[in-house]
């Protein structure tokens, strides 16, 4: 008897999550209400942006942020490369490797 009541409630708490799974991924702000909306995208998405800030070897600093998701707008993971450039031959000295950063949500 016992086993079937553990049984119902698995069954429950089942449905239950499948039914909220759907809703935030179907219905349109349900997530940002719920949890927060995502902060702001930074500046630009997919080109190379020169810091105003140098290196400590007097590099040119050269940043960009790369979509993780295909998705759009609306990604919650960005890729983040840096490169460094001679200030005047304009060459790449060296690159640091990709980091992910994961966008947070913000209590409005």
């Amino acid at each position: 008897m016992v086993t079937f009541y553990v049984f119902l409630l698995i069954v429950g708490a089942v449905g239950a999550g499948a039914y909220l799974l759907l809703f935030f991924s179907h219905v349109p702000g349900a997530a940002d209400e719920r949890f927060g909306a995502l902060e702001a995208l930074p500046g630009v998405i997919g080109e190379w942006v020169a810091a105003e800030e140098r290196s400590h070897d007097g590099l040119i600093v050269e940043r960009r942020y790369l979509s993780a998701d295909s998705s759009g707008e609306d990604t919650t993971k960005l890729i983040i490369q840096m490169r460094y450039r001679h200030p005047e031959t304009k060459e790449i000295v060296r690159i640091d490797p990709e980091e992910t950063y994961r966008r947070r949500r913000r209590k409005k």
